[in-house]
């Protein structure tokens, strides 16, 4: 029988069926951070439990950590206490910590791929969202809740329903001005928010085949933004380069094995998924979003549109969500005038996406109007970035590099935008208050996000 590659891994960590019910499944990997997982702890200990499986959870604080000084005491108490208690939990329950000041500290969906604990063919969970993010190496990687985060601890297993497959093909050739970001965002908002709810994608086509890991990442972290379980890609030669050799990763004949396993994970040819949808790569242009969610985005030159009429409840909510970020149908945004760019999160915060912001903004310099955080996901990106050269670009245009965390994706940390300002953010939401009360996001990707930060205003990067 033929068979998807998210049905081959699948199956393949399948511990226990339960007639009309979900699956037991097996996870590879467990990750870890601050916020979804306390109470899962102290679950626990409330039932005298041990971690099973304490080599396979990797544990990181990256949501509630400053992006300056993290040298000192963190200031706001409950962001400290949410640091200290994961750090209390991880000793506690002998897990790996890399804690505030370690080298391998940062977001943990960066962390994970960079160091080679995500791997081809694994299950990947973690009390987060976008999780998802892992599958650009042909995992099954999904976010959990806290109480699922309790049940992995003790037991290294998951009880899930088996989701529907689809499967997305982007073919062609990318325009111009065009990353990652800008696809995953085109595909959300033809998809909308919830048009994926109850699937697991698989993203195909020579668009995608031609992309790098980090734009794989990139892509595979927004599938949850228009509700899908999670987003895969399967692996390739490219995935195979930048496994190799990283620290967690097989060594000598276990990596030729490995290899080996990994170049079958792959849908069979007369694989049938539940859904499929097509796209053509030139049809995306560099996108930005109007409203406050993801699926509510256009191309650049494009004007706002106007909501579907028929739709009266879609209608309310739409006009609520133009008249919070101060727009109306018909409006054109290029040349907005901007308060706020951030380059940063579990999407665009890698190595790639400072490498697209340099090469925008070198020999320029940033607007007068413009505050812009510039936060890398990892100290290993840090690192690479001050080896490449990028961090002189930077300073010379006028902008500071941050430490390692996700700031201002979400108002978790110091790093919030002000009530009423606007953000141009390459973060992964938008929604009302996501980067501080109040505020207001416009999603893009890196290069929208220099142009921007350059001229002051939302600006198209194939015109710098």
């Amino acid at each position: 029988m033929a068979n998807t590659l998210f049905d081959k891994i699948w199956d393949a960590h399948v511990v226990n069926l339960i007639e009309g019910g979900p699956s037991q499944i097996y996870i590879d990997r467990h990750y870890c951070h601050e916020v979804t997982s306390p109470q899962a702890f102290d679950g626990l200990r409330n039932r005298g439990l041990k971690v099973f499986r304490p080599e396979k959870t990797i544990c990181s604080p990256d949501h509630n950590i400053p992006t300056l000084n993290q040298d000192k005491p963190i200031v706001d108490p409950i962001s400290r206490n949410q640091v200290e208690t994961l750090t209390k939990n991880a000793n506690e329950f002998g897990l790996t910590l890399y804690g505030l000041g370690h080298e391998k500290n940062g977001i943990i969906h960066v962390i994970g791929p960079e160091n080679g604990l995500t791997l081809p063919g694994y299950t990947i969970v973690c009390g987060d969202s976008h999780t998802s993010t892992h599958g650009a190496f042909g995992a099954v990687a999904f976010g959990i809740g806290t109480s699922e985060v309790e049940m992995v601890l003790a037991s290294q297993c998951i009880l899930q329903p088996k989701p529907k497959t689809m499967r997305i093909n982007v073919n062609g050739k990318l325009r111009e001005g065009v990353t990652a970001k800008d696809i995953a965002l085109y595909i959300i908002a033809k998809m909308t928010t919830g048009g994926a709810t109850g699937y697991f994608v698989e993203y195909a086509g020579d668009a995608i085949r031609n992309l790098s890991m980090e734009e794989r990442m990139t892509v595979c972290n927004l599938s949850i933004e228009m509700g899908a379980r999670g987003g895969m890609i399967a692996p390739d030669e490219t995935t195979f380069e930048y496994c190799k050799g990283r620290e967690f990763t097989p060594k000598g004949e276990d990596w030729e094995k490995a290899v080996e396993y990994w170049k079958t994970l792959k849908s069979d040819d007369n694989a049938v998924f539940d859904k499929e949808i097509n796209f053509d790569a030139a049809d995306i242009e560099p996108r930005i979003t109007f409203g406050t969610n993801p699926g509510m985005g256009i191309g650049i030159s494009e004007s706002i549109p106007a909501p579907d009429p028929n739709d009266e409840a879609g209608k309310i909510s739409y006009d609520k969500s133009l008249e919070y970020m101060g727009f109306e149908v018909g409006q054109t945004l290029e040349g907005y005038p901007i308060d706020y760019v951030f380059l940063g999160s579990c999407t665009n915060g890698r190595i790639e996406d400072f490498r697209a912001f340099a090469s925008i903004v070198k020999g320029k310099k940033k607007a007068d109007n413009i505050t812009a955080w510039l936060v890398p996901g990892s100290w290993m990106v840090a690192d690479q970035i001050k080896a490449e050269g990028i961090d002189g670009i930077l300073a010379d245009a006028g902008f500071e590099l941050r430490q390692p965390g996700c700031s201002a994706c979400l108002a978790m940390n110091e790093d919030k935008v002000p009530a009423g300002k606007i953000a141009v953010s390459t973060s992964n939401r938008n929604f009302e208050g996501r980067q501080g009360p109040g505020s207001r996001t416009i999603l893009a990707g890196p290069l929208v996000a220099a142009a921007t930060a350059i001229t002051g205003v939302l600006t198209d990067p194939r015109k710098i």
